[in-house]
């Protein structure tokens, strides 16, 4: 469901550009509104959440899609944690619809979908990687990278049941907005493939902001 926000771009605490390709840490505090820009359109934003608090509680695919009975995000849709509370909620959307259910590119997935050669391209996973490694502070480590959401990314289910990657339905200017529920680190992968349509094989950069 496509909703427009009331919040003004200067009046924002938090205004940070990620290049493509690059990671993205933060925490956002509860009842803050993050939200996700697609500058230049066509670019996949890999995005995990985590409990400040506790990270081992962390964003869960499964339990956000069985609470809302649809695999894809939007306007109203409740992120869950894996032991069923809410993290935060779709306030705003101008794209319309966010993946839940592609993962993430990884050097294993590259080379399996693709090409041996591939396996040294950068990957989300590796982005990650390098997240939680120089921010030791936020105290994750590699078995908290779980499931992940595909803000933007177009990846429709065949009739057969697959998944397909396709050419992405955001624009420049496009953005999604969440309120947190709870005091959260997001952790984002700016994704760098360049081998499938999902960031119309040239990724670009988006833009963090966060109100108060």
């Amino acid at each position: 469901m496509l909703t427009t926000s009331s919040y003004l771009p200067e009046q924002a605490i938090i205004r940070d550009t990620v290049a493509a390709g690059d990671y993205y840490i933060k925490t956002i505090k509860a009842g803050q509104t993050v939200r996700l820009l697609d500058l230049e359109g066509n670019q996949a934003a890999d995005t995990l959440f985590y409990s400040a608090a506790n990270p081992s509680e962390r964003y869960s695919a499964s339990d956000t899609i069985r609470e809302q009975g649809n695999v894809y995000l939007t306007s109203g849709s409740v992120l869950r944690s894996n032991l069923n509370n809410p993290m935060l909620e779709i306030v705003a959307d101008t794209c319309g619809r966010h993946d839940t259910l592609g993962g993430a590119c990884a050097t294993e997935s590259n080379t399996v979908r693709y090409d041996l050669e591939k396996r040294c391209m950068h990957a989300c996973r590796d982005s990650w990687m390098l997240a939680i490694n120089e921010h030791p502070e936020y105290r994750l480590n590699k078995r908290d990278i779980a499931h992940n959401i595909n803000f933007f990314m177009n990846v429709p289910i065949t009739e057969a049941g697959g998944l397909t990657f396709e050419d992405g339905i955001s624009a420049p200017g496009k953005y999604v907005e969440l309120k947190a529920l709870m005091d959260v680190v997001i952790l984002i992968s700016n994704c760098p493939q360049l081998n499938n349509p999902c960031n119309g094989y040239n990724p670009t950069p988006i833009e963090v902001l966060v109100w108060n």
